[in-house]
């Protein structure tokens, strides 16, 4: 079974006499465990889509169901306990809270949600699997934008998510940064965790294993990645 299954899902935003049509029907499933790219041109309707995937906002009509379970039936509160247990976000903007450790970063997630065990642990394993266990007690101002990113990523990572969703995550960085971030990426992905990444670069969109292209509001193609761009060492290689 699918972890996400969207049929026939639209979006509409109601103004004062006028409706936006952003999404117009799309339809299509991601199994547990894939690294999926959603590309498209600005206002393509790629970021609506992955605000209602990771229930940010709700759809205006179709369907969509996450781990068996129909979104459209959850309350406000209840999808608000949902996207804190199962979705993870990395965003552009590293979105780090300022004179803050990164240990204080990390652990601010699982403040919101019922989780047994020890935080701290916790903390230090998401922090070591990002390369940055020696950084635990640095502040977000002591450290480099690459390491703020993946610092970000750990963030997301902390409650265990079943879905990360990574919204142009190397668009602040430099080349050698931005590699060491899709290489965390593709690292996660490759120990099971399900990643969607949403961006409008075309190479970016080859480090997944399959794209999904939307564009005004609608799919055109959704196809597996050949060539794709594994990064390794801080370098892209290009898979045959």
């Amino acid at each position: 079974m699918a972890l996400i299954e969207v049929n026939d899902l639209e979006k509409t935003y109601f103004g004062e006499e006028v409706e936006t049509r952003v999404l117009h029907g799309l339809t299509f499933d991601i199994k547990e465990g894939e690294f999926v790219t959603i590309m498209g041109p600005s206002g393509s309707g790629k970021s609506t889509l992955m605000h209602i995937l990771g229930f940010l906002d709700r759809l205006t009509g179709g369907r969509y169901i996450f781990d068996g379970k129909n979104v459209d039936t959850f309350s406000d509160k209840e999808l608000a306990l949902l996207r804190g247990e199962q979705i993870g976000f990395v965003f552009q903007a590293f979105n780090l809270l300022p004179r803050t450790t990164l240990f204080e970063n990390v652990k601010l997630p699982l403040t919101y949600i019922k989780r047994r065990g020890s935080m701290k642990d916790r903390v230090e394993s998401v922090l070591e699997s990002v390369g940055l266990s020696h950084r635990l007690h640095y502040y977000t101002n002591q450290i480099s934008g690459g390491e703020q990113q993946r610092a970000a990523i750990a963030r997301a990572l902390v409650n265990e998510p079943s879905v990360v969703f990574a919204d142009e995550p190397t668009g602040n960085l430099d080349s050698k940064s931005g590699a060491q971030v899709i290489e965390v990426l593709q690292k996660l992905n490759d120990a099971g965790t399900t990643i969607i990444l949403v961006t409008h670069d075309g190479n970016l969109a080859k480090s997944a294993k399959r794209i999904i292209h939307i564009k005004d509001g609608l799919i055109t193609t959704d196809s597996e990645v050949k060539h794709r761009r594994i990064a390794r060492d801080g370098e892209i290689h290009i898979s045959e």
